[in-house]
Formats: C-alpha cells, structure tokens, sequence
C-alpha cells in the first residue's frame, strides 16, 4: 500500500469545507431540516424519560391511577405519530436540498470542460474526464442526500442523549462520556487507511472507463485488426485491480464499522449493568432509572452505528470530490482573451514571427512569417507533420504561442473576444463532428437567429440539399451519434452548410475535401469557390489539385516554410512543392 496516492486529514477537511460551500445558497431550507431534525431528537428523548417516570411513579410502586397513565399513554403515542410525519418532512427537505447541491455541483463540472484548453484533452483521455463528470459527481450526491444528514442527526442524538443522561445520573453520563475517545480513534483509523483505499478504486474506475471508451470509439479498427483478445485483456486486468481493491475496501469495512462499535456497546452494557447490580448492595435501584439509561445507551450507539455505517460513503464522497475539483480547479484553460470592441472587417491576416511548441521543448513552428490579403487564399502543403494543422490551431486560438504574433486587421488576435473570433473564423475540419439530432439542429447548431430558409439556403449553396431532399424525413431527418448512418462526403457537406451559415469573414478549411470522393469533390469546386469570393481562406490541402488557384501557396517542411508562390512559380522554382506535384500526378522524370 505503500505505493498507493496518499490523502491526507488535512485535504481531506479542506474538500469538505468547499462541498458545504454549496449549502450557502440553501441555507433557509438547511436552517429548517435542522428545526425538523432537533424536534425529532427532541421526541427520541422524551420517549424513554416518558417509559422511566411510568416505571418508576406507577408500576414500581403500584400506582395505577386512571388519568396519569392516560396522559403518560397518550403523550408517549403522540410523540411517536408525531415523530413519523416529521421525519417524513425532515427527510425530504434533506433530499431536496442535497439534489439542489449536486445539480449545482454537475453544472460546475460541466461547464468547466468546456473552458479548458485543447492542450488538457490532448493529455487527458476522453473516459477519465466522463468518469469525473458522472461516477464522481454521484458519488458526492451519496455524501449531500444520505451521508451529511445521517451524521447531523447523529450529532444531535448524541447531545441530546448525553443531556437526558445527565439528569438522571451523572456519575453514569461521565462514565458514558469515556466511549466516545474509543469511537474517535476507531473512525480515524478506518479514515486514514480507507482513504488510500477508495483513491485507488476511483483510479481503477476511472481507468476502466477510459477503456470502455476507447474500445466504443475505435470498434471498427479493433475488430479489423483482430485486437478483441487483447483488448479483453487489459480490461480484464484493470477489473481484477479494481476487485482487489473493492476486497481490500470490504475487508476494512468488516473490521473497522460496526463490528468494533458493537463490541465497545456491549462492553458498555454489561459494564452499565455490572454498576447497577453492585448499586443494589447498597441501596434501592430505580427500575425506570435502569431502562431509561440502557435505552439510552443503545439509542447513543444507533446514531453511531448508522454514522460507522454511512463512513464508508463519506470517505468515497471525498476521495470523488478531490477528482472533481482537481477538474474544477485545472488551469490548463483555452487561450485568454481580452474583452475589446474590436470587430473583424476586412479579414487581413498576418503571421509575424511565429514560433510555437506544444511541450514547451520542441518546436513545431519556426519563424513563421505570411500575410494574406483580404478576399486572398493561401494554401498550406507538406508531408505529415510539417506544421499545415499547428498554423490552424493557433489562428483558431485552440492554443497559446509565446513567441511572435498573429494579427488580424492590424490588431493582435489575443486582443479580440472569443465571440468575435469565434464568429468570424469558419473551421471545416477534415473529419467533421456530427452531433445526435437533426440534419437542421446540425446545420444551425441551435442558432435562434437563422430562419429554416436560411438554413436551407446554406445547404444549398454547398449543394447537401441534393442529398437532403432525398432522406425521409428531408431536414428533420434524424441524425445518430457522429452521423454514423450518413456517408463520409455527405457528413463533409453538412459541415460546409454548418459554416456558411454563420457567414464568416475568414474561411479555414483543414483539408476539407479529404474525406470526399473525386466525384464528390469536382461537384462541389464551384461551391467552395463562392465560399471564398469575398472571404480570407487560408486552406491545408491534400490534393494540390484543390489549390492550384490560390493567390499563395506555402510549402511546409519540418515547422519552416521552405517554399513560397502560386501554382506556376512553384512549378518552376523545381523544389518540393514540383516533386509533390510528380508525385501526384504519377509522373515520373
């Protein structure tokens, strides 16, 4: 265990403070659950002093008097009917609130990702973030809904106990007092070790999700390349880690809950009893003195058996709360940018000097210097790995660059919103993400502000609507997760719609007719050349054939542009961009 992440009582105390930060905007409808609760301790206490004094007043000194014992009887059962409806109460105030906290909770981890940088999800997989946001955030729903009230209630119970013991014997109460440094000490070893323990079970959760989810992800490519065995595997292995680890939690819990604290409350009882029959010897002992006190030993340990018993959640609820707020608190944000007034107009860009490394070390753009004029295009080629996408992820601001500067209209791109770069910079990406829905919720992307015409008039223009208009159900046809039931050119031709529907003043196409066939391609040329008129388009071509009318064409090599011009310079300058050209067109020299 000694490899095992620790986790300490300190972390542990500063987690939950920051959960009870989420009670502050609940607090009139915590202050009256606890109202409920204390009236309902209330009763718990009264019930056994009510037994006692019939005891004591009546039976042993047979006193049978009609209207004393029916006021006893009829106190007692209405402390008890009165008990049930105000648990009732009690309890789903509790629950409410507890759902309130949590929905919060969600909606703080939901919104988070989708404030963090591209750089996070490309070190973090997909099944480690889902487990956060689901196994996690349920986890802490057990802590609000079933732990924080169970140990509420249990403290009041045991105030209130210690209080009826102490007004009937003190000595007794004091010697009561001497169980709780025991129950103190059993709940900080079952803490300490627990704490290790749930850690590597959420770990092992964690990675058994991302496992799912890559194995969901790549299903064609496992089961092209016969990879089912060796996939069941590893998650296999993973499971058997997590049984271990579930075996090694149950262990703990069999030894160190409610085992031990029945063993401590018999030890009380006959230590209790032990005291009353040596009382005897020397004096009378009160019947009612000694069923009051033992029921209020044994209702003492039911809070705290119900508290050992609900440990086990509380440790789970804050081993996921310290993954869900390392989540919260992930710094590895998008790129900032200043909230300026500035607008993109003219759509001149211009690249100065650009350097950039993904892991702070290697470089993958060096010196990166270009302009592209309004209304231009400028093509980007070169083999895999040359720099094409690095240029397109720092236009789009998916990351931060520290050397250099990109400018659009004269202003730094870090000087402009979000918004503003969001709206007039149109991605069309190579392998276009189709969300569940409509083929029109997909093109409009929820936008209130785009008329079906013109969503329709966007289809158009890329010419979809030829294949749109033969589905079903047209627009509404359904669309399933990642357009699976669509083809690779038609989920390519509702990502173009999707982009002229914003009608954008930059284009930024990464190798957008990659995934279309030469057919396809042709058919939509005319499409993708009124996209461009009267739009800065910078493209990353596959297919020099697509390009070969930019006004610049600039050929990567290993993060450096080694080649600058149009189609006919380069032809000319018999330099890389003429050797991939050849190549192309399968002519050899």
């Amino acid at each position: 265990m000694n490899n095992q992440p620790t986790f300490s009582n300190r972390e542990q105390t500063k987690i939950l403070l920051r959960l009870l930060k989420y009670l502050k905007p609940h607090k009139i409808s915590v202050f009256f659950a606890l109202f409920l609760l204390t009236l309902t301790v209330i009763g718990d206490v009264l019930g056994p002093y009510i037994i006692k004094v019939f005891l004591d007043n009546h039976v042993a000194v047979l006193n049978f008097e009609t209207k004393p014992i029916v006021f006893l009887a009829g106190s007692y059962f209405a402390i008890q009917v009165l008990n049930v409806f105000i648990s009732y109460f009690q309890l789903v105030k509790f629950q409410e609130i507890a759902l309130n906290v949590i929905g919060q909770l969600r909606i703080d981890v939901f919104s988070k990702i989708h404030q963090l940088g591209t750089r996070f999800f490309d070190t973090t997989p997909a099944g480690s973030i889902v487990s956060r946001a689901t196994n996690d955030t349920e986890a802490i729903k057990d802590l609000f809904v079933s732990v924080l009230s169970s140990f509420v209630q249990a403290a009041f119970l045991i105030v209130g106990m210690y209080v009826a013991m102490f007004l009937l014997n003190p000595i007794l109460a004091c010697f009561a007092l001497l169980i709780l440094p025991l129950i103190i000490m059993v709940i900080y070893i079952y803490r300490k070790y627990s704490s290790v323990v749930y850690m590597t079970m959420r770990e092992k959760l964690s990675q058994l999700n991302v496992k799912l989810s890559e194995s969901l992800s790549g299903m064609g490519i496992v089961q092209a390349f016969r990879q089912e065995e060796r996939f069941n595997d590893e998650f296999h292995q993973i499971n058997n880690e997590h049984f271990r680890s579930a075996m090694n939690n149950t262990k703990l819990n069999s030894l160190l809950l409610r085992p031990v604290i029945d063993l401590i409350y018999f030890v009380a009882v006959v230590l209790l009893l032990s005291y009353f029959g040596v009382s005897s010897f020397e004096t009378a002992v009160e019947v009612g003195v000694i069923f009051a006190f033992i029921t209020y030993i044994n209702r003492f340990f039911e809070p705290i058996n119900q508290v050992m018993e609900q440990l086990a959640l509380f440790q789970q609820a804050l081993v996921a709360s310290s993954r869900v707020f390392a989540l919260i608190d992930e710094e590895e944000l998008e790129p900032a940018q200043q909230q300026t007034d500035y607008e993109i107009r003219d759509g001149f860009i211009e690249f100065k000097n650009v350097t950039f490394s993904y892991d702070g070390k290697t470089p993958v753009l060096k010196n990166i210097s270009f302009t592209v004029n309004p209304g231009e295009t400028v093509a980007l080629v070169g083999s895999t790995g040359s720099g094409k996408s690095s240029i397109i992820n720092l236009l789009m601001r998916f990351y931060e660059f520290e050397h250099g500067d990109i400018f659009i209209d004269g202003h730094s791109i870090k000087s402009y919103s979000k918004n503003e770069l969001r709206r007039k910079l149109g991605l069309v990406l190579q392998d276009p993400f189709l969300f569940y829905g409509t083929i029109d919720s997909n093109i409009r992307l929820h936008d209130k502000n785009l008329t079906d015409k013109e969503v329709q008039a966007a289809a158009q223009f890329v010419q979809a609507d030829q294949f749109i208009e033969q589905l079903p159900d047209k627009y509404n046809q359904k669309v399933t997760e990642r357009g699976s039931t669509l083809s690779s050119g038609q989920r390519q031709l509702i990502a173009f719609a999707r982009t002229i529907a914003t009608n954008p003043k930059v284009l930024v196409l990464d190798e957008a007719t990659a995934s279309i066939d030469t057919e396809t391609e042709v058919a939509i040329q005319s499409s993708l050349e009124k996209m461009r008129k009267g739009r800065t388009t910078i493209a990353i071509a596959h297919r020099l054939s697509t390009i070969q009318d930019a006004e610049l064409i600039l050929v990567m090599h290993k993060g450096e542009i080694v080649e600058r011009g149009n189609h006919q310079q380069l032809l000319s300058q018999k330099g890389l961009y003429h050797k991939m050209y050849l190549l192309q067109n399968g002519i050899v020299e």
